[in-house]
């Protein structure tokens, strides 16, 4: 009987029963929101180790230095979009559970987003049990997508005619379409991508065909109306 009181004991220690941390890595080149995001995770029961990124750059370092289970990402980043570190996330670390969060409402990026392989999608506006909601769905191997979301991808289904001309791109033409509505040239995006110029060149005409533009300043003025760019 002792033997068995003690077992059971054992067993009910909390170091045994304790879940194993979870390590998400927030990319953000805010400070303020940073802070705020990680304040949520780690005042929430769950246990979280949370690092931080301010740029592009950075965050590819810190995934290639360790070991992520979550990247919570923001779309904006200073020296490159959030869409072009997603797909090079695709390529080199295809088992990394992708968050992405941006302060554009979820029309102009979020299908783009999932399609490129993100996990879900987060308006800057959300509440902290959104985010902690989000954030334990993913790490538990669902997808995460908000109630509006929810309704415009119903809505999509629905009524392919609806859908704003931009959705009709592809995921590359929806990369160098950003691109060039920020004003970069197409040699200078064919060396970012590591695509030759006649690549970037027969993007640009797919892209201006499929939403009826003519020059670079359509693309530009329509990104602007559409809140693709700041």
């Amino acid at each position: 009987m002792q033997t068995s009181a003690s077992t059971s004991n054992y067993s009910e220690s909390p170091s045994l029963t304790r879940r194993p941390m979870a390590k998400i890595l927030l990319a953000d080149d805010h400070a303020i929101l940073r802070k705020g995001l990680k304040q949520m995770l780690v005042e929430d029961r769950a246990t979280f180790e949370v690092g931080e990124a301010s740029t592009g750059r950075e965050t590819l370092d810190m995934l290639r230095q360790n070991k992520w289970d979550l990247l919570i990402l923001d779309i904006n980043m200073p020296d490159r979009s959030g869409i072009d570190i997603l797909r090079q996330i695709q390529a080199s670390y295809p088992d990394l559970k992708v968050l992405v969060l941006s302060g554009f409402p979820e029309r102009q990026y979020a299908v783009n987003m999932i399609r490129a392989g993100a996990s879900g999608y987060l308006n800057k506006e959300m509440a902290p049990e959104e985010l902690l909601a989000a954030v334990k769905a993913v790490l538990s191997g669902k997808r995460y997508v908000s109630a509006a979301l929810a309704e415009l991808l119903v809505t999509e289904l629905d009524n392919d005619s609806e859908k704003p001309a931009h959705a009709h791109l592809s995921e590359r033409e929806f990369q160098i379409f950003c691109k060039l509505a920020s004003g970069s040239s197409v040699s200078a995006i064919g060396a970012e991508l590591c695509l030759s110029v006649k690549t970037i060149s027969t993007y640009r005409s797919r892209l201006m065909e499929k939403m009826g533009f003519k020059s670079n300043a359509d693309i530009t003025t329509y990104a602007l109306r559409n809140n693709l760019i700041n």
